[in-house]
């Protein structure tokens, strides 16, 4: 049962080695979780997912693994041996509760007669002192009472939340999905390398515990520079038209960017790259910046970001005078080109689903120039292109 479990998490792209399988073989083993749904789940996704970014790929394979179990004795099988399992639930019962059992002819006879009476039944059955069901007072079924009952499917009558795999409570980290606030800051972490710079503000325990061991037990207070990411980033937004619909994860990715790096700068686009960007947006036809300043004022080591849906017409990006906000002298390819030839690293973060790219004639063109450096704007491709930038 665990290697199909094991199968099952690989087919839904969960990156689980037999490292992991073993570890939870031996939890298991261990006891740490006992005939008991919600823990084997919990117990198993710890042991073997490693990125919170996977856990809703975990649960999407739970359920699509332990549904498939629609028989009890499948999955007491599966997940333990019958002797074993016997064996410890009796220890867990009272004196009380095992003479209960007893009146039913022990364990053993009411396993028996509940597997005949699954055999026997054919419909759904509520109520009643016999068939297993909901409600009723027979010792098989569910939310009915009989002390010396075993509890079939469903939630318990004392119970009413919902398996915790089918909430997928963590649907949102998938890296498959578009970003939100919550997990744009978790992509942009890959792209981190950090100097203590400026004033020496932040207490160094370290060396003051050293210092003053060193005087005799006299404080000798240490202090360092704060530490800061010192990557620096130019980020470039393509906005209006096609990009109005994905106006709030750029907001979202901006916030995030600002405080994750100490040395960024921003520029505006409308499509694709000529020779003017723009700060402002609601002035870029009056505070046009010169795209010669930027490539000019910035070192080379800055780490470019390109965002924008690349779709547009081709002749935007291959012709003069393709620009549908003004007369660009020279087509938008070359001031790419000279973009990603002037800086060491350049990205293309593009908010369109990936399957639509081939789609899109100006998208291949763009890929193309980028040399395959565009990224979908999920979780997934953000963590690509911050490795990519990274190295």
């Amino acid at each position: 049962m665990l290697l199909n479990f094991f199968d099952t998490l690989r087919s839904q792209g969960l990156p689980v080695t037999f490292s992991e399988l073993s570890v939870l073989i031996t939890a298991l083993e261990k006891h740490l979780a006992f005939a008991d749904m919600e823990q084997f789940y919990y117990l198993s996704r710890g042991c073997m997912v490693k990125d919170e970014k996977n856990f809703d790929k975990f649960d999407r394979a739970f359920k699509a693994h332990f549904t498939e179990l629609e028989k009890l004795e499948d999955f007491i099988e599966a997940l333990i041996p019958e002797d074993w399992l016997r064996s410890e639930f009796m220890k867990t019962l009272t004196e009380e509760e095992k003479a209960q059992i007893e009146t039913l002819g022990g364990l053993e006879k009411l396993i028996e007669t509940f597997k005949k009476r699954l055999e026997e039944q054919k419909e759904r059955h509520e109520g009643g002192s016999k068939w297993i069901g909901t409600g009723g007072t027979s010792p098989f079924g569910n939310n009915g009472y009989n002390p010396e009952g075993i509890r079939v499917g469903g939630e318990g009558g004392g119970r009413s939340a919902v398996k915790v795999w089918d909430r997928r409570d963590f649907k949102d980290l998938d890296d498959s999905i578009e970003l939100g606030t919550r997990n744009i800051k978790m992509a942009l972490r890959r792209l981190r390398k950090f100097a203590r710079t400026g004033a020496e503000d932040e207490l160094d325990l370290d060396d003051t515990i050293r210092s003053t061991a060193h005087n005799g037990g006299m404080l000798d207070i240490k202090m360092v520079p704060e530490r800061h990411n010192s990557v620096k980033v130019l980020l470039l937004f393509d906005v209006g038209g096609s990009m109005d619909p994905y106006v709030r994860t750029c907001e979202e990715l901006f916030s995030a960017a600002r405080i994750e790096f100490k040395h960024m700068e921003y520029f505006y686009f409308h499509n694709f790259i000529y020779d003017g960007l723009w700060r402002n947006n609601e002035m870029r036809y009056d505070e046009v910046i010169p795209t010669h300043d930027l490539l000019r004022k910035y070192s080379k080591d800055y780490k470019v970001i390109f965002v924008g849906d690349a779709a547009m017409a081709t002749y935007e990006i291959t012709h003069s005078g393709g620009s549908i906000d003004f007369m660009n002298r020279e087509p938008g390819a070359n001031w790419l080109n000279r973009i990603t030839e002037t800086f060491d690293k350049a990205v293309w973060l593009n908010p369109t689903p990936k399957d639509y790219w081939k789609h899109t004639h100006s998208t291949k063109i763009i890929q193309e120039l980028m040399e395959d450096r565009m990224y979908p704007l999920t979780l997934k491709g953000m963590e690509e292109a911050m490795g990519y930038l990274s190295k």
